[in-house]
């Protein structure tokens, strides 16, 4: 297994978007690591745009799942376990279904529900460092 780690400004996210998509081509589902603030909407958002959705990307957070379309008619899924209680209230919504399909995936607050996330996601780590650099941190 490869270790990766991309570090990006803020200005650089787009940079940092596309090189991690380069470097996971092949896989589609991804766990999202970091806290509260850190960037994760926004690091998801900027994949999503690159992936060529149409609609607008936001948090999923009062919603716990938002579904993007995108240009070549898939669908791309971006769940946040944030406010769940229980991973019960992730099958009630049908979350396997969403796991086993061909499309993006992302999820924001991975560790609320860690016990169902299927083995094919990619855990990615977003931190910060002092001077506000982001660290990206995953592994192939």
């Amino acid at each position: 297994m490869q270790k990766y780690r991309l570090t990006f400004k803020t200005g650089e996210i787009t940079r940092a978007a596309k090189e991690f998509l380069k470097i996971t081509q092949g896989n589609k589902h991804f766990a999202f690591y970091g806290k509260m603030g850190v960037g994760k909407t926004t690091i998801i958002k900027t994949l999503c745009n690159l992936l060529g959705t149409i609609d607008l990307v936001s948090s999923p957070t009062f919603a716990i799942i938002n579904e993007y379309c995108t240009h070549q008619g898939t669908t791309i899924f971006h769940f946040d376990f944030y406010r769940i209680k229980s991973s019960s209230e992730l099958m009630d919504l049908g979350f396997y279904e969403y796991c086993s399909s061909e499309t993006y995936g992302f999820i924001e607050w991975p560790e609320k529900a860690e016990e169902i996330i299927p083995d094919d996601f990619i855990h990615v780590l977003l931190e910060e460092d002092l001077d506000g650099t982001r660290i990206l941190s995953f592994s192939l």
